[in-house]
């Protein structure tokens, strides 16, 4: 319990008097989970849309693929983005291994699945009848796609917020593409697995303390941008 407080307490010693390095991969860490989770949304909203709309042969099949994406293991993304990315693999030659953007595009695999289902689950929630009636009264199909993302705005952040923090606490894939560089790709998660690897667990409590501060702020403002949406529908 003691090694929790001061912990605790180093984190916020860090916090409060602007250690440049934990600030630096604080904000690696925004960077990169942030960018995988929009790309992670224009991804799988899309298809939770098409999926909750369409009807058509072999359904059932692609939504199991996207259940079992939901549980994919991290390490297994990392391992084969790492091939595809590697400098012998079919997209080694953009040189990405190793980088930022590398990561990213682990996250945004890993988080795909998860956005894509539980947008099919929040718009298939709707009446099915209203896209028919917004259809009914002129609007165009990109209109009532628009509304029906809007109708289902708490769920589709209830989405966003479990992609997010399928990424924001990841460690496998972005040590596996990453490499864990310091001042390039290290992020809060790998540097804490790093400093318990080297012993450092006072510095690897403080850096998790530091973690959790970072997903709370981002999580208690898409909260509130869910109430403020559940608000405004009343």
């Amino acid at each position: 319990m003691d090694s929790i407080f001061s912990g605790l307490i180093q984190a916020l010693y860090l916090l409060v008097n602007g250690d440049a390095e934990v600030y630096e991969v604080a904000i690696l860490t925004i960077k990169v989970s942030g960018f995988a989770t929009l790309l992670s949304v224009a991804i799988g909203v899309p298809v939770g849309l098409w999926l909750a709309l369409k009807e058509f042969t072999g359904k059932r099949f692609f939504l199991s693929l996207i259940n079992f994406g939901m549980g994919l293991p991290p390490v297994v993304v990392g391992l084969f983005v790492s091939l595809f990315l590697w400098r012998y693999g079919p997209l080694g030659i953009l040189g990405l291994m190793y980088t930022v953007w590398a990561m990213i595009i682990a996250q945004a695999v890993i988080a795909s699945p998860i956005v894509a289902g539980l947008s099919f689950a929040a718009l298939s929630g709707l009446n099915p009848k209203l896209r028919l009636q917004l259809l009914s009264l002129g609007a165009t199909e990109w209109q009532a796609n628009w509304l029906l993302i809007k109708e289902a705005k708490l769920g589709l952040l209830a989405a966003v917020m479990a992609g997010f923090g399928g990424v924001v606490s990841e460690v496998g894939a972005s040590m596996m593409v990453g490499g864990n560089i310091k001042g390039q790709t290290r992020v809060l998660t790998t540097a804490t697995v790093m400093e318990v690897g080297k012993g450092n667990y006072d510095v690897a409590l403080a850096l998790s303390f530091v973690l959790l501060i970072v997903v709370y702020g981002i999580v208690a403002l898409l909260t509130y941008l869910q109430n403020s949406g559940k608000r405004d529908s009343i």
